[in-house]
């Protein structure tokens, strides 16, 4: 039988005393319109004072020059997955999986994060996928609720059609699950993100190890479960998503047509569009777009699809996420503060802009009320090298 888990004793220490309000100075504030150099304060878990210039209080931290910025915020990532299967059929421990991820996030200076995970299982063949996310969203809830964790985790559900068990698995969750994202897959090669089907032979042989008949086999079987649960797995998605309480995306557009369907379906933010006409689709029809981080860095879409890049410069891109690289959401916005000569903007696109498409408005911007989720961060050769992390008040890496 598993034993509760025990209350974190330093955050009933924190909840009794009072802190010191952390002062932070001569530091370069990235402000949402503008860079200025001066001073922030926090008291407790928020933003009270931000003033140009220094500071005479005692105690404040001197950055010496360095960037203050909002704890950076991530929609979509990978990563937890790959904490609890390191390798293929490998199934590590969940607690310390979740403990180190969090862990992990906090030292990139994510301080709020959506864990993404599948729902919708496989039960058959080499190309399976069983059930998780249940079972997974309770620990991290339970985690949460104990005060381990050193970061804001909300959930999202990555709703796959090609499923056999998606409605059961998403009737499981309730509103009081904090789902803060549902979004809508549907990875049915020879569309959206695998309109090449010998990319997405290299990529499932690579992390499945299949054959080529086994390969082929894969293939049917995901055509089969498309024509058999595609349409009705995507509208109870829908109304699932409208139940939880969350936020709907969708995932790989690369039609108008499929931009159209989405935004009928209440669409807020589309998840890593593949073409430049459905980049252009969804900035006229109101859905924010978001590409992935090392999609930016490596100038290329891993898949073959559109450049996040190209996207950028035509002012087709709004947010970014680290998608499978923690690390690379801060580095991308600095690429992009490049490109666009503007690091408020850039810096907007993993802070401000998520906060706003999840409606969380009390995070994702320098702003007094604001919560204390800040970056300390200095730069060599463009670089950002984070210096120190703090999530609401309290410094976490």
């Amino acid at each position: 039988m598993n034993s509760p888990i025990a209350p974190n004793p330093l955050q009933q220490i924190q909840e009794r005393v009072p802190s010191e309000p952390l002062c932070l100075t001569n530091a370069k504030l990235i402000l949402p319109d503008r860079v200025v150099e001066g001073t922030i304060t926090v008291e407790g878990e928020t933003i009270a004072g931000i003033s140009e210039g220094g500071s005479s209080l005692g105690g404040a931290v001197d950055c010496g020059g360095a960037y203050i910025l909002p704890g950076l915020i991530e929609l979509h990532t990978d990563n937890l997955e790959r904490h609890i299967e390191p390798r293929p059929s490998v199934d590590w421990p969940h607690m310390p999986a979740i403990l180190a991820h969090d862990a992990e996030l906090a030292s990139t200076g994510i301080t709020t994060v959506f864990d993404a995970m599948r729902v919708g299982s496989i039960n058959s063949g080499k190309g399976r996928y069983l059930k998780y996310a249940r079972g997974l969203s309770r620990e991290i809830i339970d985690l949460r609720a104990a005060g381990a964790l050193k970061i804001s985790h909300f959930l999202h559900l990555r709703a796959e059609n090609c499923s056999e068990t998606l409605l059961e698995e998403l009737a499981e969750f309730t509103p009081d699950d904090r789902i803060g994202i549902v979004s809508l897959m549907d990875h049915t090669p020879g569309q959206r993100q695998f309109r090449d089907l010998t990319k997405f032979k290299t990529y499932v042989s690579k992390k499945r190890g299949m054959s080529d008949a086994e390969f082929e086999q894969h293939v049917d079987n995901l055509f089969d479960l498309r024509k058999r649960f595609g349409e009705a797995h995507e509208a109870g998605t829908v109304r699932e998503a409208a139940r939880l309480g969350a936020v709907l995306a969708s995932h790989d557009d690369t039609t108008p047509e499929q931009v159209t369907t989405s935004k009928r379906h209440g669409v807020q933010f589309a998840e890593f569009p593949t073409t430049v006409e459905a980049a252009e689709a969804c900035r006229e029809q109101g859905i924010a777009i978001m590409m992935g981080a090392p999609n930016i860095i490596r100038g290329a879409s891993h898949s073959g699809n559109v450049s996040a890049l190209e996207l950028a410069e035509r002012g087709l891109l709004d947010i970014v996420s680290s998608d499978y690289v923690p690390s690379a959401l801060l580095l991308s916005a600095f690429r992009l503060a490049e490109l666009w000569d503007d690091l408020p903007r850039a810096i907007a696109t993993v802070t401000e802009a998520p906060a706003r498409v999840t409606g969380l408005s009390d995070r994702g911007a320098l702003e007094v009320g604001m919560r204390g989720d800040l970056l300390c961060v200095s730069t060599l050769n463009n670089t950002p090298i984070i210096r120190s992390v703090w999530s609401r008040g309290h410094q976490v890496a």
